[in-house]
């Protein structure tokens, strides 16, 4: 993921409404929010190149969520940084476990944090500084920075966040995270990457040539563990591609049937 804004335990918005966006390069090959055919039980999206995933969720309610870190022009790590969200989802590790084998191995990925939990028991680990934190109930961001890092992006996202009595539908979360309105000058960061990227990049919705917004995601996890993940697809050029729903119950795992 390039940003996300969540509420975390607000009042009538149930244990967790998610907004984010996944920006990537138009040619890196991925699939679409679905059942992963190998964990049968767990949803997200995959990475055709690497094999790993940006976000995702399963019947246990674990749940892990990618952003990566930058500081100039990153070089590549050892390992995919995707392949740590199924790593923590499928597996059995609890938080403070995973943290442990995340600071043994950091090093062999690119910067990144990751987002990750139970859905009603959130943390954060910043491998920069191979760093845990409990989250907080309130409103947070998280985009390539640390967490709530008040980036224009993020604030910007996270406003919609503020002050909602309910959880929002699908339409309505979709057009906060259409929002391709850029940053002023005096409110880019300054990443190591030039003006002119900072800019690019500094949108919610991002449209570059060969670099954007790939997908747009929204989690609500109801007060009683429901959870509704939806997922719409972008292709070139800011062209809707396709959208998904699919809900998980606690103990019960619904499995629709493919659009």
């Amino acid at each position: 993921m390039c940003v996300i804004a969540f509420a975390y335990k607000m009042p009538g918005l149930g244990q967790l409404v998610l907004l984010a966006n996944r920006d990537e390069y138009y040619a890196r090959p991925a699939a679409p929010l679905d059942w992963w055919d190998d964990y049968t039980d767990t949803l997200g999206g995959r990475d055709l190149q690497a094999g790993g995933s940006w976000l995702m969720v399963d019947g246990r309610g674990r749940f892990a969520a990618l952003t990566n870190f930058r500081e100039g022009y990153g070089k590549s790590g050892e390992r995919s940084r995707g392949e740590l969200v199924p790593r923590f989802v499928t597996g059995d590790d609890d938080p403070f476990a995973f943290a442990d084998w995340l600071r043994d191995n950091h090093q062999h990925y690119a910067p990144f944090n990751l987002l990750y939990g139970q859905v009603d028991d959130l943390f954060h680990f910043h491998s920069r500084g191979a760093r845990i934190a409990r989250v907080t109930p309130g409103i947070h961001t998280l985009s390539n920075a640390t967490l709530d890092t008040p980036w224009f992006k993020s604030e910007r996202l996270a406003e919609h966040l503020r002050g909602l009595r309910r959880p929002p539908g699908e339409d309505e979360a979709f057009g906060w995270l259409a929002d391709a309105t850029a940053a002023g000058p005096g409110q880019l960061p300054n990443t190591g990457v030039g003006l002119a990227l900072e800019k690019t990049l500094s949108p919610i919705f991002i449209q570059g040539r060969d670099y954007g917004t790939r997908a747009s995601i929204l989690l609500n996890v109801s007060a009683r563990g429901d959870v509704s993940l939806s997922e719409l697809s972008w292709g070139l050029a800011g062209r809707e591609a396709g959208r998904r729903r699919y809900t998980i119950r606690p103990g019960q795992i619904q499995h629709p049937a493919k659009p």
